[in-house]
């Protein structure tokens, strides 16, 4: 506070935090005190409510637990969040490190420039592009067929058509904090190392992972939080047996018509998803100021 004050004067610095305060109260703490509450209530008639049934309990939360289905629904949703994660950080590291130390500097901005501009359209258009490219006569069945690899259109629709649309839609956030983390790392290192006989694995391992691990960790944390909440490719790319635990969150609300059970299942999804991000900042040794710089 006492250097945002320096930087911006007293009277500007007030209006800042001011701002960001409301900010934080308005669309963050007061959804989720609300989702809280909703959760611990039952879910009644207009005229039940705040008569002798409106008490809080952990109902809604147990039914959770009780549900087979819906449960492993859940624990499919938190491990295939975990693989897009991997999935998008193995494509997206090599290319970091590319942009970063070996591109030519006219290079960098024509690359990161074609890897924007897809992203100005919107996420439901760009979802609706691979729902063309893994349908059952799209250019993907089209082009194995010619190469002779498949003998009939294969049904690409799935959990393996989901994790591809989450790959291609959240790279962007694993690729930027990878790439600004490594772009600060001194070329002379990576050359010390060489010059020393370090092996291409051992120069990533002791060198570069090492000190990009907190734009690792900020690019695994955002991706993990976007998949494990996303509702638009698996409504668009998954097949019925694949659903997502957004879906189920959506049909209590807007099909079943029980919000309180359904704030109480995004509930369980927030505070487990927190759960696994603190878990794996813990393992990777990073806090959580790290991640916020």
């Amino acid at each position: 506070m006492r250097e945002l004050a320096h930087r911006f004067g007293p009277g500007l610095s007030g209006v800042l935090v001011t701002l960001v305060g409301l900010w934080l109260a308005v669309l963050v703490i007061a959804p989720n005190l609300m989702m809280i509450d909703f959760a611990l209530r039952p879910n009644l008639l207009p005229a039940e409510v705040g008569g002798p049934r409106d008490v809080y309990s952990l109902d809604n939360l147990l039914f959770l637990a009780g549900e087979a289905t819906h449960r492993s629904i859940f624990l499919k949703t938190i491990w295939a969040s975990a693989l897009v994660t991997l999935v998008t950080f193995v494509v997206c590291y090599p290319l970091a490190f590319w942009l970063a130390q070996t591109a030519r500097p006219g290079v960098v901005p024509i690359v990161i420039l074609l890897l924007i501009v897809p992203f100005w359209i919107n996420e439901v258009l760009r979802t609706l592009a691979w729902y063309i490219l893994l349908a059952f006569r799209g250019p993907i069945n089209v082009v194995l067929l010619e190469l002779g690899i498949i003998d009939s259109p294969v049904r690409w629709y799935g959990d393996g058509g989901v994790v591809a649309g989450m790959v291609y839609a959240y790279i962007l956030f694993m690729l930027f904090p990878i790439y600004n983390a490594i772009e600060s790392l001194e070329r002379a290192q990576i050359e010390a190392a060489r010059d020393l006989g370090a092996s291409v694995w051992r120069i990533h391992a002791r060198i570069v992972i090492p000190h990009a691990k907190a734009g690792i960790a900020t690019g695994c944390v955002f991706t993990f939080m976007l998949a494990a909440g996303s509702y638009v490719a698996p409504a668009l790319l998954g097949a019925p047996g694949s659903r997502w635990f957004t879906q189920i969150i959506y049909n209590w609300f807007f099909e079943g018509g029980d919000w309180n059970r359904g704030a109480a299942y995004a509930l369980v999804l927030l505070v487990l998803c927190l759960a696994f991000v603190l878990v794996a900042l813990r393992v990777a040794r990073v806090d959580l100021a790290d991640v916020a710089k």
